[in-house]
């Protein structure tokens, strides 16, 4: 059971989950839990027990929340060892969207959920522990500090925030990467990592539940073309953490439905990374101007198709 405590200097929860110590570390790609379970007699079992699927969800089993005090769940986007986000079939992007779709609303509807957050962490550069295609789903049981955070922003604001700042970066133009008919992506104008990138839905949208199925489909399609614009940045496979920001599920329907990514490269063999004034001031010092890095994606993003 994690233990949860309350940082009075911040202001904040602090969450203790001890157990995840001794979680699955970098396997070798024939001891991977997320891979299918072989059909041949004596193979290894993994976390999914099928010879071949599409998408995979369950309990995290070395979870950070667990039931009556939240959830941890993991999202494995397909049997394929290889590959990622922006190399899955159109339809199976999709597909991940319908899904995240469910367990926002499945796990929204518990009494012990107040934040439905959807992540994915890829790279050892921050800190993932399984190579394999995948992402998580965590059920607060309280309402962490960005969310809160957010909501502050919409009433310093008088209105929705992302719907301020999504006008401004419009009309500005110059960290716009591109756009479809449902979402558009951008350097934001305070960006706090070199190539942050937020994809906002182009109507007010409090959550993917709110999404038509054709939004849903643009949703995909502008991941995976994100994912495949940073693949092609320095021609490796590209760290990152990718948040989905919803609203909350307390019954508070404030919000607006973006995706952060928060990638720790500034070059190809350089980190940023998080020291004296990040950590100990709470203020990031940029190594780049966000219009220089919407310019370096836009040309990526372009290469990549």
């Amino acid at each position: 059971m994690s233990e949860q405590r309350f940082n009075e200097l911040r202001g904040e929860p602090v969450v203790y989950a001890v157990h995840r110590q001794n979680r699955t570390f970098l396997p070798a790609e024939n001891r991977c839990p997320l891979c299918p379970t072989p059909a041949t007699a004596g193979a290894m079992e993994t976390e999914i027990p099928f010879p071949a699927f599409e998408i995979a969800v369950f309990d995290n089993l070395f979870p950070a929340f667990s039931a009556p005090e939240g959830a941890a769940e993991v999202v494995v986007y397909s049997d394929s060892h290889q590959g990622s986000l922006g190399t899955l079939a159109p339809e199976r992007a999709e597909a991940l969207m319908w899904v995240w779709r469910h367990r926002y609303q499945e796990l929204g509807a518990r009494e012990d959920v107040r934040y439905v957050l959807i992540f994915e962490n890829r790279g050892v550069e921050v800190g993932v522990t399984l190579h394999h295609p995948h992402g998580q789903i965590y059920g607060y049981p309280f309402l962490p500090p960005v969310p809160r955070l957010e909501l502050a922003a919409d009433e310093r604001l008088g209105g929705c925030a992302l719907c301020t700042l999504l006008s401004q970066e419009l009309k500005d133009g110059r960290r716009v990467l591109f756009e479809n008919e449902s979402v558009i992506a951008y350097v934001p104008f305070a960006a706090r990592w070199p190539y942050e990138v937020h994809l906002v839905m182009h109507q007010h949208r409090p959550s993917l539940l709110d999404c038509s199925d054709a939004e849903l489909r643009l949703l995909a399609e502008g991941l995976q073309r994100l994912v495949r614009g940073y693949d092609a940045l320095f021609a490796r496979p590209f760290p990152y953490v990718m948040v989905v920001h919803q609203a909350p599920t307390d019954g508070q329907r404030q919000g607006h439905l973006h995706v952060e990514f928060y990638p720790p490269l500034r070059t190809a063999e350089k980190l940023k990374y998080l020291a004296g004034s990040e950590q100990g001031a709470g203020t990031f010092i940029g190594d780049t101007l966000p219009e220089e890095s919407s310019l370096a994606l836009r040309e990526a993003i372009a290469r990549a198709g």
